[in-house]
């Protein structure tokens, strides 16, 4: 079965059924990262271009990575050495590539609603959103997904503490949108300069104390300070917020002994969590990463492979 639609713009729109059809996916998709030769036959033929104009390590190397061991074609084009440089807009930028047939846009860009936009004006190739400013990041919240699922079996009943800095985290809004979405119980924690005062319609639990967020939680997620957003002081200094906000040993014995520790990367040592818990046991962050291809893989399969299948 392919998506129910032909891009993958954000979670707010994703219906259950597509998110449950992802994840079950993706756990097969694993089995292929783990063979000699990585790489099965699925996408040959099709062209993925990865736009991104924001800095990353793991989104755009597991997109990369996800193409190539589907076979698919891959382009990653460079904002920095392109006529973007030169003032080309986003749109313009789009058609001149859509011009060259590709199958698949992965947009990554600061400005909220860009991929929407895009997918709007480029009707011959699919959009995915890789991030969009301060608003969604929908493949970080599966691949979340599917780690949770690895370690707790199902979403529905778990509580999960998301914190850090809520305001500039996209990883945020898509995490509680899909977390809801699946019958978990989301808390979101930190200072209130750094969570939106619309929050709650979110259907969350909001909380400026880390110990209410995080006792007898099953999942604590932390979120990097994103200091290359603000454009105003949000707390005094980094030591009273590690003090407030920063998971260290002491605040996770707050939670379930079997808890376990997430991070979206990149992370900030002795900002939002201690090293000794970031590579402690209770950790899956590297998981996370792991879990970013087999989602990703899973993503662009469904909505070209699937579709294309289901077609004959």
């Amino acid at each position: 079965m392919p998506l129910s639609g032909k891009h993958l713009l954000g979670i707010a729109d994703l219906p259950v059924a597509d998110i449950r059809l992802i994840l079950n996916t993706a756990k097969s998709f694993r089995e292929i990262s783990e063979r000699p030769i990585k790489k099965v036959p699925t996408l040959r033929g099709r062209t993925v271009i990865n736009l991104f104009y924001e800095a990353s390590t793991r989104t755009r190397s597991s997109f990369e990575l996800a193409a190539k061991r589907l076979s698919a074609d891959g382009l990653n084009f460079s904002v920095s050495t392109s006529s973007v440089s030169k003032g080309e807009t986003l749109i313009d930028t789009g058609m001149n590539l859509l011009s060259m047939s590709p199958d698949i846009i992965v947009i990554r860009h600061a400005s909220a609603g860009a991929p929407h936009m895009l997918a709007a004006h480029l009707k011959g190739c699919s959009i995915v959103n890789a991030g969009d400013g301060m608003h969604e990041h929908p493949t970080q919240a599966l691949l979340d997904a599917l780690t949770m699922e690895d370690k707790k079996r199902e979403l529905a009943g778990l509580k999960v503490a998301i914190i850090g800095d809520i305001t500039h985290s996209r990883v945020a809004r898509s995490n509680a949108l899909l977390l809801k979405k699946m019958g978990a119980d989301v808390w979101i924690c930190g200072p209130p300069t750094l969570i939106p005062v619309d929050f709650a319609s979110y259907g969350v639990n909001v909380t400026y104390d880390m110990k209410e967020a995080v006792e007898e939680a099953d999942v604590v997620m932390m979120l990097r300070v994103q200091l290359e957003r603000m454009k105003e002081v949000f707390f005094p200094s980094v030591k009273e917020y590690f003090s407030l906000y920063g998971l260290d040993r002491k605040k996770l014995a707050w939670a379930k002994k079997d808890a376990i520790v997430m991070h979206p990367g990149p992370i900030n040592r002795g900002v939002e969590i201690d090293p000794d818990v970031a590579d402690g046991t209770d950790s899956v962050i590297l998981e996370q990463v792991t879990n970013g291809v087999a989602v990703r893989m899973a993503v662009l399969y469904l909505i070209l492979g699937a579709s294309e299948e289901g077609s004959k």
